[in-house]
């Protein structure tokens, strides 16, 4: 691609949008560690009018190590300290220069030792052995030489931020290319690229404006953008609409650029486009504070033009997540609705499950795991003939060995798959029958034989049914039901899975009325309401 390509895409806002003025810029922090009051006098007399990046420096001064450590602690983002060796001790300066990287875990101050007594702490040992990034004598330490020490260790601080920063954002973006199939996923990629634009624009926060950088991705919803995620002035704004945190101009730039699926620069601002093949846009909306190099403008057009290649791979494999979803919640209502009066079994059971997995302290993976396979848990009943299936009154003993099957057919069933979701399906349909005491079938398993998902599966699965109407029996009350699960605590269930439901049954019993409600309103969507 040439630089005129790759320029044509880059639009600049026309002057009159350029009219909001840079925010007031922030200052180096400057720490002096020394016990000799005049050595602060004489070094901020010395560094006053100091400017770097058209920012100056904030003086902070302690008067012995323990003084420096707290002021480190309370200034995590000091540029340079300026760290005299004998204090308190003879060696104080050194072993705060040691506190600060091991303990501390400060990498990014930049130290600069001096000492007036050089014979106490030899140059090259120091050198050596503590992580320092300059060492002067103050005797040679000429207001000149002091000057470019601290230039050279701003510069290289600046730069570790921007490294840093870069690094935080490649984890970000690698946690969503790693695990695509948490909700949130393309939340944590957004997030990813606002901290990789602000880096490659040298606007972290390590940047001279007051305040961290400010941005935002969105997506479209009619003639406006929904925020889903955001840094600085926008980092609490999820959900929220584009037009009601940016002023006129900001929003017509976005808009601007969506409509062109372009990238637009002011003075102030910047806007992209990532348009999909599915016809959704995405914008990226920066308050960059600056104007941008022309080779800053070109590196945003590289890298806006990779990012809508990600974001579009992301929400399509989002999209086939959720697709899988609604075939296994789909397949599991098939099977149920045969012997239920009413549906959603699967629904409550689904998020009744995800509920007491939670509560249970189950990692928040298992728990979503739990809740996509838990609707398959019945799949085997599909094989059982209507005549036994539905059945009004007891079955005999020739019947239930035929529905006590039904746990095996699921598990032959589903095992076929070698999806994970599928895999785990099969185990909780071959073990949800089974029982605490090793009662149940197919196999007779026990206690902590048995998986805790098909154990939590089964104590879902029986509170439901109780509750439920089926061709069998009527719908139990709420206190009948749970007095049965109480009765068969350490015998059908999982005694501390029960200990756990009923500690925060009104919790379960809400979830379930919410799923009842929402199927009611489904059906009959021009109900009137009640007065």
């Amino acid at each position: 691609m040439t630089d005129h390509e790759l320029r044509d895409d880059i639009v600049f806002a026309a002057e009159d949008d350029m009219g909001a003025s840079p925010r007031e810029r922030k200052a180096w922090k400057l720490l002096i560690v020394d016990d000799e009051e005049d050595v602060h006098s004489i070094t901020r007399m010395v560094l006053e009018g100091f400017e770097f990046e058209g920012a100056r420096l904030e003086f902070l001064s302690a008067f012995s190590a323990d003084e420096g450590r707290q002021a480190l602690i309370e200034n995590p983002d000091i540029a340079v300290m300026l760290l005299d060796v004998v204090m308190e001790t003879p060696h104080a300066g050194l072993d705060l220069a040691r506190q600060v990287r091991e303990e501390l875990g400060n990498a990014l101050v930049r130290i600069i030792l001096r000492t007036g007594q050089p014979g106490q702490a030899p140059e090259r040992q120091v050198i050596i052995n503590y992580d320092i990034n300059d060492y002067k004598s103050k005797s040679e330490l000429t207001a000149q030489k002091l000057f470019t020490a601290v230039t050279t260790g701003i510069r290289s601080y600046r730069d570790l931020r921007a490294i840093d920063s870069s690094r935080q954002g490649l984890e970000d973006i690698i946690a969503a290319s790693v695990d695509l199939f948490q909700a949130d996923s393309l939340e944590l990629f957004a997030r990813g690229v606002l901290t990789q634009m602000t880096s490659l624009l040298h606007l972290e926060d390590s940047s001279m404006y007051l305040g961290d950088a400010s941005g935002f991705a969105a997506r479209d919803r009619l003639d406006d953008f929904v925020i889903i995620a955001g840094t600085g002035d926008f980092s609490s704004l999820e959900s929220r609409l584009a037009s009601e945190v940016l002023d006129a101009q900001e929003m017509d730039l976005i808009r601007r650029a969506a409509s062109t699926d372009q990238c637009f620069f002011s003075q102030t601002s910047y806007a992209g486009c990532f348009g999909m093949t599915s016809g959704a846009r995405h914008v990226l909306f920066l308050r960059v504070l600056r104007e941008l190099t022309p080779l800053e403008q070109d590196l945003v057009q590289i890298f806006a033009a990779n990012v809508t290649v990600a974001f579009e791979n992301l929400q399509l494999n989002q999209e086939i997540a959720q697709t899988h979803r609604e075939v296994i919640f789909t397949l599991g209502e098939v099977v149920e609705n045969r012997a239920l009066a009413g549906g959603m079994h699967v629904h409550r059971v689904a998020e009744m499950a995800w509920l007491l997995g939670h509560h249970a302290g189950l990692p928040a993976d298992d728990c979503e795991l739990l809740r996509l396979a838990m609707p398959m848990h019945d799949v085997g009943k599909v094989a059982i003939p209507d005549s036994v299936l539905l059945k009004a009154g007891p079955l005999d003993e020739v019947e239930r060995g035929i529905i006590e099957q039904h746990p095996r057919l699921g598990f032959d069933i589903l095992n076929r798959s070698g999806n994970h979701i599928m895999q785990t399906a099969a185990r909780i349909a071959l073990e949800h029958q089974e029982a605490w005491d090793g009662s149940g079938y197919p196999k007779g398993l026990a206690g902590e034989d048995i998986h805790i998902f098909s154990r939590i599966a089964r104590v879902v699965d029986v509170l439901d049914s109780l509750l439920s109407e089926r061709v069998y029996k009527g719908a139990w009350t709420v206190a009948d039901a749970l007095a049965y699960l109480h009765d068969q605590r350490g015998r059908m269930f999982d005694p501390a899975l029960i200990d756990t439901l009923l500690a925060h049954k009104d919790e379960f019993l809400a979830l379930r009325e919410d799923i009842i409600q929402q199927s009611q309103d489904i059906k009959m969507p021009h109900r009137e309401k009640k007065p």
